[in-house]
């Protein structure tokens, strides 16, 4: 391959990291909200939060896409397609990252949060100061996942115009024809990007460690 497709082959794989990495970080922190939620069980509130989970984690990805692009003009929404496909995946990540955290807020110790309270810790303190910290090491594995199957998952964003890794390797293979230098230039640079996030965790771990000490 030439320095032209490289140089394409690095910009569709800057599209997939930063429509991915939006969509990861607003996933987690929403799918921690929905579990919260959850966990409240508010009357009412709490099926309809329910339906919608798994409504998000039952449709396919590129289905998800589709719709928010093609129906958010009829719902007087302007959204572009960088917009509606970081809207897509959040909505798809943050589902499952809700279930997630939902499982370590079944997983903790009750006994630990009573003693806080005892100590005279308001709840809003000890989830500040206690469960979220020991939430954080029980969730990183099924987080990461979670993310390492957005990622892959990311080329279903091209379905509306979004030149990501996966189209520009079409892209290559269509004018020289020879389909596999890049895909396998794209399949380095898909592990290069689990390869970090990997690291991340690894690094999150430590952190979340010496905060729950």
């Amino acid at each position: 391959m030439d320095e032209q497709a490289w140089r394409m082959l690095f910009a569709g794989a800057w599209v997939t990291a930063w429509t991915s990495g939006l969509a990861i970080a607003m996933g987690v922190v929403i799918g921690l909200g929905l579990a919260l939620l959850r966990m409240a069980r508010v009357p009412l509130l709490d099926p309809l939060l329910a339906a919608w989970i798994s409504f998000a984690r039952a449709t396919p990805l590129v289905t998800l896409v589709l719709f928010i692009f093609l129906a958010s003009p009829k719902m007087g929404l302007s959204l572009n397609r960088e917009v509606a496909a970081v809207l897509a995946l959040t909505i798809n990540t943050s589902a499952f990252n809700a279930e997630v955290w939902r499982s370590a807020f079944r997983g903790f110790s009750r006994e630990q949060l009573e003693a806080a309270l005892a100590c005279g810790m308001t709840r809003l303190q000890a989830f500040h100061r206690i469960m979220l910290p020991q939430m954080a090491v029980t969730s990183m594995p099924g987080l990461i996942n979670e993310m390492t199957f957005l990622v892959k998952g990311s080329p279903a964003i091209a379905v509306i115009g979004m030149v990501d890794l996966t189209r520009v390797t079409n892209r290559i293979a269509a004018v020289t024809y020879e389909p596999l230098p890049p895909i396998l230039a794209a399949a380095v640079l898909y592990m290069a990007l689990i390869a970090l996030m990997v690291k991340l965790q690894a690094l999150a771990q430590r952190n979340a460690h010496r905060l729950a000490m």
